[in-house]
């Protein structure tokens, strides 16, 4: 009875909360108040409030009433989607803001990304993406020469750079990804609008062509607010590799 007590509790605020009676910074009904609602202890109420936040709906904190968040949209990342076309497939509108697109030397990290040698030619660019409006992700992205000099023919803020890529020949055949957590800095905290040191999350990617060459690294930084990243395996590497390492390795 208790299963099927917490599952209607949750079930009941999850249809408020998705038809907009509860609305994000509101705070949900106390324990007391949803005991007496529905007369029951508070062991159930207890387990609904569990089984929203593992959802993303909720939040709770010790000595404060439970608070409706941002429902966070997922970033696929098995595979290398094109932020443009991810946030029209979950029916959002994207929005970019070109900062800077320049032609410089690389540096070691970057030649050691990208596999040219230092002091070879590189094009950086600087961009925040959105949601609706919703400062989201900043992006700093990283080209070998031949590739990221296509980049000046283009209004950045109207494209996805790497379909527009595409159309110039430049297919990616492999993209490797590594997500962590990271502390915004002065960039990120004034594009994004958090406070310097606010926990973000960062994905980087090392993109390579069909014949083999590495052509992009990339370091996107975003809202953990807003997105969440969801990873999924099956099964181990055919040779026993691990699909996780630990640091240093």
């Amino acid at each position: 009875m208790a299963d099927v007590m917490y599952k209607q509790i949750a079930d009941e605020l999850r249809s408020a909360i998705q038809a907009g009676r509860l609305r994000p910074g509101d705070d949900v009904p106390s324990e007391s108040e949803l005991a007496e609602r529905w007369n029951t202890s508070r062991g159930p109420i207890r387990n609904a409030f569990a089984a929203l936040r593992a959802e993303g709906l909720i939040e709770t904190t010790r000595g404060r009433p439970g608070r409706v968040i941002e429902r966070k949209v997922h970033q696929a990342v098995d595979v290398s989607i094109p932020f443009t076309r991810w946030a029209l497939d979950i029916g959002a509108k994207p929005g970019a803001v070109t900062q800077r697109v320049s032609l410089r030397r690389s540096d070691s990290e970057q030649a050691a990304l990208l596999g040219v040698t230092e002091g070879d030619l590189v094009v950086e660019v600087l961009r925040l993406r959105s949601l609706d409006d919703r400062p989201t992700m900043v992006e700093r992205l990283t080209y070998i020469e031949p590739v990221g000099r296509h980049l000046f023919d283009v209004d950045l803020d109207t494209v996805s750079i790497t379909e527009f890529l595409e159309s110039r020949g430049w297919m990616s055949a492999e993209v490797d990804h590594e997500i962590d957590a990271v502390a915004a800095d002065e960039t990120d905290a004034s594009l994004l609008g958090l406070e310097p040191g606010a926990p973000i999350l960062r994905l980087r990617r090392i993109t390579r062509h069909t014949d083999g060459r590495t052509i992009e690294a990339s370091d996107d930084r975003y809202r953990s607010d807003i997105v969440r990243f969801t990873v999924s395996a099956s099964g181990r590497h055919p040779e026993g590799d691990h699909f996780i390492r630990p640091l240093g390795r």
